[in-house]
């Protein structure tokens, strides 16, 4: 609710603004001027922006040329180097067509020299058992320092790769280091030799990486290039090319799959930075014609947004009255000194002044009651000086209507906080509660009618034990007379003294239980007072004793005598007593409850909400059938009985009693049998003295 207080106050001042010769002037004033400037301001860094942009693109694509350049030559050499190797593996599938080994040795080597990236041509059996070795002519051995049976298990790898694609397979890479310090990234191909799935031996070719690099990629793609393989981790393998640093780097990659193993052939290449000054001339004229069509274009658009600017604010001046005259609550802007700066046509409906009889006058306002003139001005004094402020819940008052009619009204009540963070004033909600007054009216007398048509149910029911204890005095009373007439015959003045005092007791006995009847039937509008839990009890201990010794009930009452009093409603309290007392006792009746026993009980309690507060707990407690799990969701639903003869309104009527007096009535199942019915009431907080009680527990 302030929130929306807030908004409507800051759309009433942007109302204000917006009058004839204040909104539009300044709009075409300072707020022209304003965006001109913002406008430029946003041109300059554009129009620089736009040139950076102009040549880094310039540069941007030079580089791409350069890179796409360098990925085509990556293809090409992967391509060359896919091409030689398959040539070798031709020529090597040549070579077993020589039986003779002298023959197969000169045909080996002449293909040694050939192609110097080979290193090594092993004949083997079928059992990869070395037949035939012949070494390359251009360097020493290569396996001097690492010996062949080392590599055999890359041998057997690649082979085993062979047979199970039924084509010449490689192996993975491997080290073998040379007399010089340095050493070779070797690759071993196996070709295997044989007529149809028959295999009958292979011939092994060894690869130097480098010399397949130095070999199969041309020399003009060395010149300003790095050319290498890689591991697909990353691992350098060999390299063949000149590095030029510090230059920018162009980098390729080709991925080159072979049949058992796979290499990462990657290119750099170092190239200078693009030139620039050739295109400065141009991007300097491109920018600046952008920079103009764009001053148009922007000029336009600035045009447009402040025509739908203007309309987008009339429209909501328009929705902002259509509000204003559809609101049912009234509400109404107060500055600091109280006048009265806005209405809304249904606070003007609801008093009965028309807005110019109540804006800009000095206080009080016409609406104010005069003889409350006094009062309002104090609570508005006190809240301009910084005191108490209204609660959020807002606060009930009184207006008065024009024709002099009041009626009380429900104020929400929020500060009003302008744009630079600073109270302006008050606005407010005003409710009409009259209608809503009317119809708790109603409400407490439906609730008063059914209150003492429950106590006139109770008491038609307990007629039958009216009558039988009543019986018992008047039968007594008969008697005593009889024998005093008869101690008068016979001259007896001594014995007809004790009869008229027997006589005297059971009158007094029978009055006492009409009287008891008679309170409770009597509809007393009494404030709530301050009442000591034994006398709540005593005053219903005679309706008690009639239904309990019918019943053969025994009660026990345990109230301390330290207890202090209880704030409450005396009359409805000892209703809420006697309907748990009567129904306790009915349901051991009903039940069949050999020795039926009930126990009523006061004790001192805390509610967990309010810490500190004293609180008294009444509860009644019996060792009957307990309550059904059927039953207990509808216990205290109005006119829902289990009784053929009941109404279904005494614990629905004793939940609302305690609940009046801010208490709660609940229930529990006793141990080992039975129900506790409990109920809570404040204590008074000047306890007055507590009547004087003989013990902590009477039973009876």
């Amino acid at each position: 609710m302030p929130r929306l207080f807030r908004a409507l106050f800051q759309r009433n001042q942007a109302a204000a603004s917006a009058a004839p010769g204040g909104f539009s002037g300044g709009l075409q004033d300072g707020g022209g001027s304003t965006a001109r400037r913002i406008l430029w301001w946003v041109l300059v860094p554009l129009v620089g922006a736009l040139l950076v942009t102009l040549v880094w693109l310039a540069g941007r694509y030079e580089a791409s040329q350069v890179q796409g350049a360098l990925d085509r030559d990556a293809n090409a050499a992967g391509a060359d180097i896919r091409q030689g190797l398959a040539r070798n593996i031709q020529d090597l599938q040549a070579l077993r067509a020589t039986p003779a080994l002298a023959d197969w040795d000169a045909a080996a080597l002449r293909l040694l020299r050939e192609h110097r990236e080979l290193l090594r041509i092993e004949q083997r059996d079928a059992s990869l058992q070395l037949i035939q070795v012949v070494e390359t002519p251009y360097r020493k051995p290569v396996f001097d320092r690492l010996p062949r049976p080392q590599a055999q298990a890359d041998v057997r790898l690649a082979c085993a790769q062979a047979m199970r694609l039924s084509q010449p397979a490689y192996s993975t890479s491997y080290f073998a280091p040379q007399g010089d310090g340095l050493g070779l990234e070797v690759m071993e191909l196996c070709v295997p030799q044989g007529s149809g799935r028959e295999v009958t031996g292979f011939l092994v070719a060894s690869y130097a990486l480098s010399g397949v690099l130095s070999s199969f990629v041309g020399p003009q793609l060395a010149r300003n290039q790095e050319v290498s393989f890689n591991e697909t981790d990353g691992t350098r393998l060999a390299l063949y090319g000149q590095a030029q640093r510090g230059r920018r780097t162009f980098t390729s990659q080709y991925l080159l799959d072979l049949p058992g193993n796979t290499l990462l052939l990657r290119m750099n290449s170092w190239r200078s930075a693009p030139d620039l000054f050739p295109n400065v001339m141009t991007a300097l004229v491109t920018a600046m014609s952008i920079a103009l069509v764009a001053v148009l274009v922007l000029l336009g658009r600035d045009m447009r947004r402040r025509q739908r600017v203007e309309r987008d604010l009339a429209d909501a001046l328009a929705f902002r009255k259509a509000m204003e005259n559809s609101l049912v609550t009234g509400l109404r802007a107060r500055d600091l000194s109280g006048r009265i700066t806005y209405v809304n046509p249904a606070f003007c409906a609801m008093v009965g002044f028309s807005a110019e009889e109540i804006l800009d006058r000095a206080m009080p306002p016409p609406y104010w009651p005069p003889d409350l003139v006094e009062e309002y001005l104090r609570r508005h004094e006190n809240r301009h000086a910084g005191g108490q402020q209204p609660p959020r819940e807002g606060f009930e008052s009184v207006f008065v209507r024009k024709d002099g009619v009041r009626f009380p009204v429900l104020i929400i009540e929020a500060p009003l906080i302008n744009a630079q963070g600073e109270q302006t004033g008050w606005m407010s909600a005003c409710l009409d509660i009259s209608e809503q007054r009317r119809v708790e009216e109603v409400s407490r007398a439906s609730q008063e009618r059914l209150q003492a048509t429950a106590r006139l149910a109770t008491v038609g029911e307990m007629a039958s034990l009216l009558s039988h204890e009543l019986n018992q005095p008047l039968a007594a009373i008969s008697s005593y007379a009889t024998g005093s007439r008869n101690l008068l015959q016979s001259g007896d003045v001594q014995g007809l003294d004790g009869a008229l005092q027997r006589i005297a007791q059971q009158a007094e006995r029978a009055g006492k239980v009409i009287r008891s009847v008679h309170d409770f039937l009597r509809r007393r509008d009494q404030p709530r007072e301050p009442v000591h839990p034994q006398a709540l009890w005593e005053a219903v201990i005679p309706l008690v004793t009639l239904q309990a010794r019918k019943l053969g009930v025994g009660v026990v009452s345990r109230i301390p005598v330290d207890l202090p009093q209880v704030l409450c409603d005396r009359t409805m309290v000892e209703q809420v007593l006697l309907n748990l007392v009567r129904n306790a006792m009915q349901a051991m009746d009903g039940a069949g409850v050999a020795r039926p026993t009930l126990t009523l009980q006061v004790r001192r309690a805390e509610q967990p909400n309010e810490p500190g507060r004293v609180w008294l707990e009444f509860s009644v407690a019996d060792i009957g059938p307990g309550v059904p799990d059927a039953v207990k969701g509808q216990l205290f639903t109005p006119f829902f009985t289990t009784k053929a003869e009941g109404m279904g309104l005494g614990l629905s009527l004793c939940r609302t009693v305690v609940e009046q007096h801010g208490g709660q009535l609940s229930f529990e199942p006793n141990t080992p049998q039975g129900t506790i019915f409990r109920f809570m009431l404040p204590a008074a907080d000047s306890p007055q003295g507590a009547p004087a009680l003989s013990s902590d527990a009477t039973t009876f």
